[in-house]
């Protein structure tokens, strides 16, 4: 879907709850992503590889600048000879750890990605889940957002919003010296002598 078409679909979307819990939860990927510095694994499920928001995830982070939300892509299947982009496999959950941030996109929740979420929370990764809502998944990610089966939007849709929506106004990158900037101009002000009486 090209940004026209997600333009017209958030058109169609204005005045629904769509369009916020989307900005929402990219607002929610962006920040994690950015204040790590990097480190976004994308998962499905064997059954339903996210390899289209993998794509758009790319694009956005070129376009807007934000190299941080460029993903790695981790298929269940994956085979050595496979390109490298599309050669991660499961045991790279295993190796996550704490500053990564795991997206985790499964319309069903088998129990082996369930286990491997788990694991990869208890290391310290910040889990993040588009899904049917409700289950297991949504228990244990610290963000979700939720696509019940017979919602006006299907997941695929969805994921296109929120992919655009994480490259829209990302703004510079976050530093540490912007926090240590503001830190230093509040212990100034705070240290400075009263301004004179008039």
């Amino acid at each position: 879907m090209d940004a026209v078409r997600v333009a017209l679909l958030r058109e169609v979307l204005a005045g629904t709850e769509w369009l916020g819990a989307t900005r929402r939860f990219a607002g929610v990927l962006r920040g994690s992503v950015v204040t790590h510095g990097g480190g976004l694994l994308l998962v499905g499920t064997p059954q339903y590889e996210p390899w289209h928001l993998a794509a758009h995830l790319v694009d956005e982070a070129a376009w807007s600048g934000t190299p941080e939300l460029a993903p790695t892509l981790v298929r269940h299947d994956a085979r050595p000879s496979d390109p490298a982009h599309l050669a991660v496999g499961p045991g790279r959950l295993e190796a996550a750890r704490r500053g990564e941030t795991l997206l985790v996109v499964a319309p069903a929740e088998p129990a082996p990605l369930l286990q491997r979420v788990h694991d990869a929370r208890r290391a310290g990764v910040t889990v993040l889940a588009l899904g049917a809502g409700g289950g297991e998944l949504e228990s244990m990610a610290h963000e979700t957002l939720a696509v019940p089966q017979g919602a006006e939007l299907d997941l695929d849709s969805v994921q296109h919003l929120v992919s655009a929506a994480a490259g829209e106004n990302a703004g510079p990158p976050r530093s540490r010296r912007r926090f240590r900037d503001r830190l230093s101009r509040l212990a100034e002000a705070l240290t400075a002598p009263p301004p004179a009486p008039w």
